[in-house]
């Protein structure tokens, strides 16, 4: 159980009512972190819009990779509403199931190609507090991605970072939206 309980007595503007809408038609329910945020809702809502420009078709990091790395970051901040939502929608995006169950493991597995390594481990670099981003890395990533592709790369890993470290620290639970293992 979250550690924070919902606020049911806040009135939330238009905007903020809109995007749960848009989440009940998507989920079949509002998403737990959504209310949190709304409580704040001009940060919500920057927030939100941050997230659809990162999380957008013509993107250069494709979408299963993009989600991909979502998985992992949250894995590592010990987000469990994280790891439930962005493997729901990394199967949906036709991540195989095999290939997300062996994310912790992405270094040895042979369902991941180079390109999706070298991001996996630039997200891993970037979140752990003690990572550091050498010189091989730097090498390999620029092997495998244009500068437009790393700058939204280090974007969707620093906003997964804000998103699993937020609802980590409140004790967010999952709320079943993928039945894989995490």
């Amino acid at each position: 159980m979250s550690m924070i309980s919902s606020a049911s007595n806040i009135r939330y503007p238009w905007y903020v009512r809109f995007i749960f809408w848009l989440q009940r038609c998507k989920y079949s329910t509002e998403l737990e972190p959504a209310r949190l945020w709304g409580g704040t809702p001009k940060v919500f809502l920057a927030l939100t819009a941050f997230y659809r420009a990162i999380d957008r078709k013509i993107s250069p990091i494709e979408p299963a990779l993009r989600s991909l790395i979502t998985v992992r970051v949250s894995q590592i901040n010990w987000c469990a509403f994280c790891v439930d939502l962005n493997s729901a929608t990394a199967l949906e995006r036709t991540v195989a199931p095999e290939k997300l169950a062996d994310l912790p493991q992405f270094g040895a597995s042979p369902h991941y190609s180079e390109r999706e390594k070298t991001a996996l481990r630039f997200a891993e670099a970037v979140t752990r507090a003690e990572g550091r981003i050498d010189d091989a890395l730097a090498s390999q990533l620029r092997v495998h991605f244009s500068d437009d592709a790393l700058i939204e790369l280090a974007a969707l890993i620093a906003f997964q970072n804000l998103s699993s470290k937020f609802n980590s620290a409140l004790d967010v639970p999952a709320q079943g939206f993928c039945r894989k293992p995490e």
